[in-house]
């Protein structure tokens, strides 16, 4: 899709209620224009609140720009805190990278932010004390995600996954965090005097769907009423045919699904990095 046409969708949305915009990836920072597309979307009135979820390798550069540009807030994918492991699995990425666009984010005022971590059994479970404890001396939230089964990795995820009752179990001294938001995905718990916050993201062993008010857009053009359904609606060809994309947008809405079935062994063919993180 054309930014120009991202933006049609949006706009579309904007008519029927929809007041949050997230902008994912792939790694949306490396798409030219991207900071002019968040400019545009942050004049429409009815927006409230514009996140962007990104690795947070490009953010010390673009941190500055995105925060003038309407930005509210960044959320960053982060699976290990350990130098030789983002090297490892990013094939050439550096953590320095990440950490100095983290401080950048929040020099310029993108809050909250927000550290997601898909919780990998064999590979980053060593490392939930770490990352729990960013959270004691810091304003943030540290969101642990339970590992999907999705795409070509479907399999290796179900043979890898843990549930996020570890990080309970590990840290005795969670608590519920006070008040929360029904239509967020994260359950949030705070450590006794901690500045932040840790949430635990749970689509498989603690179903969220009964509260879920989200659709994407894949870079394709193709709307997901729910992300872990392979129903795949196209509204690139609405727009290009000139047809009524706030009806489509409308008819996606309604044909979200009452809950996914993961659980079943559904198998969901795009990959994450096809469908936006």
């Amino acid at each position: 899709m054309t930014l120009e046409e991202i933006y049609q969708v949006v706009e579309a949305c904007v008519g029927l209620g929809i007041k949050k915009v997230r902008i994912t990836g792939g790694e949306p920072l490396t798409r030219y224009g991207i900071t002019g597309l968040i400019e545009k979307i942050f004049k429409l009135d009815e927006i409230k609140d514009i996140a962007i979820t990104t690795n947070g390798i490009l953010l010390k550069k673009y941190a500055k720009e995105l925060k003038k540009a309407g930005l509210n807030r960044v959320n960053i994918s982060l699976d290990t805190m350990k130098r030789s492991k983002y090297k490892d699995i990013t094939r050439f990425g550096n953590i320095e990278d990440v950490l100095e666009g983290i401080e950048e984010a929040k020099k310029v005022g993108l809050f909250p932010i927000k550290i997601n971590t898909v919780l990998i059994g064999g590979f980053n479970d060593d490392e939930i004390e770490d990352l729990v404890e960013l959270t004691r001396n810091e304003d943030i939230q540290v969101r642990f995600i339970e590992l999907m089964p999705i795409g070509q990795a479907a399999n290796w995820a179900r043979e890898n996954f843990i549930p996020n009752t570890t990080v309970l179990e590990r840290f005795k001294e969670l608590t519920p965090a006070p008040g929360g938001d029904k239509s967020s995905p994260a359950e949030y718990y705070v450590l006794p005097g901690g500045l932040g916050k840790v949430g635990l993201i749970n689509p498989i062993s603690h179903q969220f769907c009964s509260n879920c008010n989200r659709l994407r857009l894949t870079a394709d053009g193709k709307i997901k009423p729910c992300l872990h359904s392979n129903q795949e609606i196209d509204v690139l060809q609405t727009i290009r045919k000139g047809q009524n994309v706030k009806g489509l947008i409308e008819s996606a809405i309604l044909q979200k699904p009452s809950e996914h079935h993961l659980n079943s062994g559904e198998a969901i063919d795009r990959d994450m990095i096809r469908i936006g993180g």
